[in-house]
């Protein structure tokens, strides 16, 4: 039977809403670094030094192929044993970052691809560097190709943050299983973790798609 109770429900809603900052700072954090190293992996697997284009290629592809909580447990629990011991807030945005920052790499690959050839070869006619190349050329050009998968990691990471709970960083999923434990009532928690995670994804989605649209209209890539 249905059995929804109010008092219980403001009761806990204060310790739910400081777990929402900690989950959004989780995920704003570990977004920074994959958008950071995501940019890094790309330009690894651009570069014409082969023994680093295949050992990040192959980095790549490890990182994505595995779990995101098994990159998480190793980080935490694994890394203490060569003498690294990092918190679990630390520990959790590595892992975080590092599994996403595989997949913007490709998006950030595949908006490079995209740009004509044509723009690397009037590049490098009037001898610009490469870095000049990328950073004042290419990427300005590429950032409104990338922008769609931009966006959707960046709602599939708030969404993967419960992972986090794994090792005790106390964000939303963590905190709805502690007040279950020390009341024995699920469906509060549980429902209202829900409602948090539609009403931030949903409204950040449709802000994405503004941004993407915006971000075209100031390049003149749309009619």
């Amino acid at each position: 039977m249905f059995d929804w109770r109010w008092d219980f429900t403001f009761e806990i809603l204060p310790r739910l809403m400081w777990a929402t900052l900690n989950t959004l700072a989780a995920a704003g954090i570990g977004y920074g670094i994959a958008l950071v190293v995501g940019l890094v992996f790309a330009l690894g697997q651009r570069t014409p030094w082969r023994p680093v284009n295949v050992s990040v290629r192959e980095a790549v592809e490890f990182i994505r192929s595995t779990p995101l909580v098994l990159q998480i447990f190793f980080v935490f629990y694994v890394a203490p044993q060569f003498g690294i011991r990092l918190s679990p807030w630390t520990s959790g945005m590595i892992a975080i970052g590092l599994h996403y920052a595989s997949y913007l790499s490709e998006v950030y690959r595949g908006a490079l691809e995209a740009i004509p050839r044509g723009q690397w070869e009037a590049c490098r006619a009037i001898n610009l560097s490469s870095r000049r190349t990328y950073f004042g050329i290419v990427i300005p050009q590429a950032l409104p190709i990338a922008l769609p998968g931009m966006g959707n990691y960046l709602v599939g990471i708030f969404k993967d943050t419960p992972m986090l709970s794994v090792i005790g960083v106390a964000e939303l999923m963590h905190t709805a299983n502690a007040l279950g434990s020390e009341t024995y009532r699920f469906l509060e928690p549980y429902t209202l973790v829900g409602i948090i995670f539609l009403a931030i994804s949903l409204p950040t989605a449709a802000g994405l798609r503004v941004f993407e649209a915006w971000t075209k209209r100031r390049l003149g890539m749309t009619k």
